[in-house]
């Protein structure tokens, strides 16, 4: 069973206009959007709102928006994101989850400075809070998201992640879905915003399109993140000279 199954829109504020509101994929939500009990993918070009959704639904549960788990006091701040207002998150009975996470890809380097301070802190310390022993900062990028996703994450828990390949190289990504494929087994859902064609791959998932019509779901074979990777890896040469040719005119 899933933490959340679905996600839908719960009216809009005033004339329902302006940002996020005017995205299409925002306005699909009124519909609503089932989850799959394990892993769920967002997927389309940037702007599309696929990252603006993950986020609202991250503060919704009251994850902090600098990346990590739940919040202290959630219900004593108001909501970061104008979105989260008007989410409704639809839950399973009597299902609550034993962990959770938030990565944020673009605000990771301020998760781990925030890391090391709390580490300072006489009253915190407690060896890296399980990122392996070492400080985040330690580590290259593609390491510290590694040791992110071996040491902090845990079975039976709600996993939000926006583009998690992005410090990640094509073979660190593929050990990424054997490692959400374990917690997936251990009874742990992800929802998750992605460019990368290898983690698409992952099988049995939903992957939900989000484009200028709002939201589809797709199979692997209908995005354009596949299309386009194998056309390339199909003709590398001939795309590049067609890309060329193209700019020089």
């Amino acid at each position: 069973m899933p933490f959340i199954q679905r996600i839908s829109l719960d009216g809009l504020p005033g004339d329902g206009s302006g940002h996020p509101f005017d995205l299409p994929a925002v306005a699909a939500l009124r519909h609503g959007l089932e989850l799959h009990p394990k892993v769920t993918f967002f997927v389309g070009e940037n702007g599309a709102g696929k990252s603006t959704i993950l986020e609202a639904l991250a503060d919704k549960w009251g994850f902090s928006m600098k990346s990590g788990n739940r919040v202290s006091h959630p219900g004593l701040r108001a909501y970061e994101t104008a979105l989260a207002h008007h989410l409704t998150l639809t839950r399973a009975s009597g299902m609550r989850p034993m962990d959770g996470f938030f990565l944020r890809a673009e605000s990771f380097y301020n998760f781990a400075t925030e890391m090391d301070e709390l580490e300072q802190d006489p009253w915190t310390a407690n060896g890296y809070f399980n990122y392996g022993g070492r400080s985040l900062h330690e580590q290259s990028h593609g390491e510290s998201f590694m040791a992110t996703f071996v040491n902090r994450l845990d079975g039976h828990g709600l996993f939000l992640l926006d583009e998690p390949e992005a410090a990640l190289s094509p073979t660190r990504q593929l050990a990424f879905v054997v490692r959400m494929h374990d917690l997936a087994r251990d009874h742990s859902q992800f929802v998750i915003a992605t460019h990368s064609p290898l983690i698409l791959a992952y099988p049995e998932a939903f992957i939900y399109r989000f484009d200028e019509t709002g939201i589809e779901r797709v199979e692997l074979r209908d995005t354009d993140h596949y299309r386009m990777t194998k056309r390339f890896l199909d003709h590398p040469e001939r795309m590049m000279e067609q890309l060329l040719a193209d700019e020089e005119e």
